[in-house]
């Protein structure tokens, strides 16, 4: 008899996205960089094949004195910087919704957190198809079932699928909770319209006369969106929701400021009434407590201090790396598009995934580029390229290698 309880899983992690990264990098040892296509984690690289840290964040971080970083911060977070969270996230003319902002360890607790603050066990969730695969880990491990929306239709969000999902969930739990990852979505780089959005918010206002309604919008890319200006605009549809939805953001400094190690992030609920955010909030803090107690404090004074006192030149170096990406990003669709080989709709971010709607077939094709050395990630439908880790020379003809393995098999 297992001594862990009946119902815990007891299969191995195995993450697929390390998992192959390992793969790459022990090809690297053995046949050189110069050989290989490594193209799996979702990471910022420059043109030298060298992770990004913004000397606009971390310059300032090495003079942290010592005693700040070692000082615990406040399970909730520190004041100012759930302030500057909540500021940094809000489109500048901010919102009229009650809200409230709790610390956690990157963008991934502020999903999991949002997970067990509105489902209970065998509840169920309701996820796309073509995914960030945590979403399914999360929801597996604590015990919820899943319902998967198909994510596209042709070149646009299918909120057809969607409603399709809803409806079924609606009719056998109170709630439905769904998950969207946008804009520059894990792993296929869409982002929603505003026409998308609007629909979106107003179907879900009108099933929230039957049944309450949480969306967990995941934001992890939002700050290497391409259109800089205008990448929070669709957030000012939340102030038309219902008293029986409410929105919870997952915001991830791991990405917006290069921190990818040191494990920052908030969960920020947005609600109509007052004590629904009361109620939301007593349950994300006793979460905090009990999963992680706290997040790292430094992380939390240097964020604050990049985006109050040091956001020009933040800014300014971040932009270097978005054009990078419209740059990289340009080339693999333009490429892509000129000999056939299909990918899912594109418009910015880190990611961009073949699309192959059969596992099965993915898997084949997948092992073929693992053999030709071009390191990729499977996922559900498709295979995820991080352009993100990729300079331009290796770029170049990626599209063109790929659709030519895939024509020998």
């Amino acid at each position: 008899m297992a001594f862990p309880k009946q119902s815990a899983n007891l299969t191995p992690h195995k993450d697929s996205v390390f998992t192959i990264v390992e793969m790459a990098k022990k090809a690297k040892a053995e046949v050189g960089e110069e050989n290989i296509v490594d193209a799996t984690i979702g990471s910022l690289y420059d043109e030298n094949s060298e992770l990004v840290a913004f000397e606009s964040v971390f310059d300032h971080y090495d003079t942290i004195d010592h005693r700040l970083k070692a000082k615990y911060g406040s399970i909730a977070g520190n004041p100012n910087y759930l302030e500057t969270v909540y500021q940094w996230v809000m489109p500048k003319e901010g919102s009229k919704l009650s809200h409230c902002v709790v610390a956690t360890p990157g963008g991934t607790g502020a999903i999991t957190s949002s997970f067990i603050t509105f489902l209970e066990a065998n509840q169920t969730i309701i996820l796309p198809d073509v995914a960030w695969g945590s979403y399914r880990i999360m929801a597996n491990q604590f015990q919820f079932d899943i319902a998967t929306y198909e994510m596209f239709e042709d070149d646009h969000f299918n909120l057809a699928s969607l409603k399709a999902q809803v409806e079924n969930v609606k009719q056998k739990q109170d709630r439905v909770v769904i998950v969207l990852n946008s804009p520059c979505h894990n792993p296929t780089g869409y982002s929603l319209s505003m026409e998308e959005w609007k629909a979106l918010v107003s179907y879900l206002n009108e099933v929230s006369k039957e049944n309450q309604v949480i969306l967990i919008n995941d934001i992890a890319y939002i700050d290497y969106g391409y259109d800089v200006e205008h990448m929070r605009d669709y957030i000012k549809l939340f102030d038309t929701i219902s008293d029986q939805f409410l929105v919870m953001i997952a915001f991830s400094c791991s990405k917006t400021v290069t921190s990818y190690g040191l494990r920052c992030g908030a969960a920020i609920a947005l609600a109509q009434n007052e004590q629904d955010i009361t109620d939301v909030k007593a349950v994300l803090e006793r979460t905090a407590r009990v999963v992680w107690s706290n997040i790292p404090n430094a992380a939390m004074e240097n964020f604050v201090w990049v985006i109050n006192e040091n956001q020009e030149a933040f800014l300014k170096e971040k932009q270097i790396y978005i054009d990078l990406m419209k740059e990289r990003s340009a080339l693999f669709v333009e490429e892509a598009k000129q000999c056939n080989l299909p990918i899912y709709p594109y418009k910015e971010g880190f990611f961009v995934t073949l699309k192959i709607e059969d596992n099965e077939q993915a898997k084949t094709i997948h092992e073929a580029f693992l053999k030709n050395h071009i390191y990729t990630v499977l996922v559900n439908k498709g295979i995820r390229i991080a352009l993100c880790s990729l300079r331009l020379e290796k770029i170049k003809g990626l599209a063109q290698k790929m659709q030519a393995i895939i024509q020998t098999l």
